[in-house]
């Protein structure tokens, strides 16, 4: 890295922070074409800080890869173009085709949890009693249910059986017939979805963080998990410096009459 101010950067500089972005992050476009002419320190500092995480936890390079399709697929953030780069990287790096459905399926079933947890305010305001009757057999299938989905179906079962056997269904059904995520690694999945701010959710992201404590895995796996979810942000300035380059470009001259 340079260590330099902008206004003291040679086009030599600009091109070393261009080879260390790439080098950190994998990628090069448009946007941090315009940040390294405009901001070149912008570019240096957060290749560094973004690429922090995966240089330095302990999480394999398939791990990470695959936490960055579940952040980029996520209907809480969409962005196809980060999809694009990190579903190929995570081909490169050894994650299979079951890997990659595995974390669209957990993609999938994360609103599920917000759901739950609305419905256990909606069962505690409308006065349902916890000891109401539960059909023995959807209560033996809530019982069985991994604790790293983060859950809590018993509310929603009593007012609405046909919804949680639907989503028990989904939740069983629902991922590759072979192959895929360990437990753990589902655990690191949906950690890094629901603690991610564009959808942060404290009650879900608790229950995961004690399930996959329980299940071996490390607080400094669990930390690199939560920390990825970060650099979803750079994409608003990715929007601002898009945005900035089209409306500097001089307008194109109008047809002659």
């Amino acid at each position: 890295m340079t260590g330099q101010r902008p206004d003291n950067m040679s086009e030599a500089d600009r091109a070393q922070i261009k080879e260390f972005f790439i080098r950190e992050r994998g990628y090069w476009r448009p946007w941090t074409d315009t940040m390294l002419q405009a901001c070149p320190g912008f570019v240096e500092q957060y290749a560094h800080y973004a690429g922090y995480p995966a240089r330095t936890g302990p999480l394999s390079p398939r791990m990470v890869e695959l936490i960055y399709v579940a952040l980029d697929s996520s209907s809480s953030h969409l962005f196809a173009s980060g999809l694009q780069t990190h579903m190929r990287r995570a081909i490169e790096v050894g994650a299979t085709q079951s890997d990659i459905f595995d974390v669209l399926h957990l993609v999938a079933i994360q609103g599920a949890a917000s759901v739950c947890q609305a419905a256990n305010i909606l069962a505690e305001c409308s006065g349902l009693h916890a000891e109401e009757a539960l059909d023995e057999r959807l209560q033996a299938r809530i019982n069985q249910l991994p604790e790293e989905h983060a859950l809590s179906l018993l509310s929603i079962a009593r007012m609405d059986p046909g919804y949680a056997e639907a989503l028990l269904d989904l939740v069983e059904y629902g991922r590759p017939a072979a192959g895929g995520l360990t437990p753990s690694e589902r655990s690191l999945v949906q950690l890094a979805l629901h603690a991610c701010f564009t959808a942060f959710n404290p009650e879900a992201t608790r229950q995961i963080i004690v399930a996959a404590l329980a299940q071996g895995v490390s607080r400094a796996e669990l930390l690199q998990a939560i920390q990825l979810g970060a650099h979803l942000s750079v994409h608003g300035t990715a929007l601002g410096a898009d945005t900035f380059r089209a409306i500097s470009q001089p307008p194109a001259p109008s047809p002659e009459s």
